[in-house]
């Protein structure tokens, strides 16, 4: 039976915050990291919680700190140089949940809208991460970064009028290492209860988000190649060639 509860983190400049946690009814295969759009959003937190949980992971969404507002240095350039990052105490809450559950199994990065901006970024700045993946991720496609660190895959509609999509090609050209998918005629939140709801998406997006994760938090694990980035390669047993085998050399 799901168990779900309410827990307290501390993040390492010592302040508390809660998230929603659910534990699967058994020994967890792994664990997934929810983002939300919405900090307040409990009922989605809870819906995506138990779903996820129905396939044998634990889940934990933290309610995050809202971010703080940029600050203007009035010209002075040096002042704007040592600006506080706004996103970093959401990167420190991150890290928080991530090292609360990473002894139940290797851990995904999961983010919708400004969450699935959110876990793009935090991809490259917090450890413990096996893969992460990002719904309509707000600011991804204006701020695309260095190259991937870690196994990362997007989710994207045709129609969102948030996140144009004329845009996510270029993306796709100037990241290639990341798998980004698209959806006809999807919206934004085209897997929420509302009248953005794309069932058809919703069901692709979501079967590809499960063998995502199986396949790097439950399968093989990724592998740093030297100037590549981390990628995950699939396993394969290579067997011996034998002396009457007649179907031609390997392919390369």
């Amino acid at each position: 039976m799901l168990k779900e509860s309410t827990v307290k983190l501390t993040a390492n400049d010592g302040h508390t915050f809660s998230a929603f946690r659910a534990d699967p009814a058994d020994t967890p295969k792994g664990v997934i990291v929810v983002l939300l759009d919405n900090a307040k959003a409990e009922g989605r937190a809870r819906k995506l919680a138990e779903t996820f949980a129905a396939g044998g992971y634990l889940v934990i969404a933290p309610s995050l700190s809202e971010p703080a507002a940029p600050t203007e240095a009035d010209g002075d350039d040096s002042a704007k140089e040592v600006a506080p990052d706004p996103a970093a105490p959401l990167l420190a809450e991150i890290q928080s949940a991530i090292d609360s559950v990473n002894d139940c199994g290797k851990v995904a990065l999961i983010g919708y809208g400004a969450g699935g901006g959110l876990a793009y970024t935090a991809a490259n700045r917090v450890t413990g991460l096996a893969c992460t993946v990002s719904y309509y991720g707000i600011g991804i496609i204006e701020n695309a970064g260095a190259k991937r660190k870690i196994p990362t895959l997007l989710h994207f509609g045709e129609a969102d009028p948030v996140v144009p999509f004329i845009e996510v090609d270029q993306f796709r050209a100037y990241h290639p290492e990341v798998s980004a998918f698209s959806y006809p005629g999807a919206k934004h939140d085209f897997d929420s209860d509302g009248e953005s709801y794309d069932e058809t998406a919703t069901k692709l997006a979501h079967d590809r988000t499960a063998a995502w994760i199986s396949q790097y938090v439950v399968g093989q694990p990724p592998v740093t190649l030297k100037n590549a980035g981390a990628y995950a390669l699939a396993k394969t047993d290579k067997k011996k060639k034998k002396k009457d085998d007649d179907m031609g050399p390997p392919a390369d």
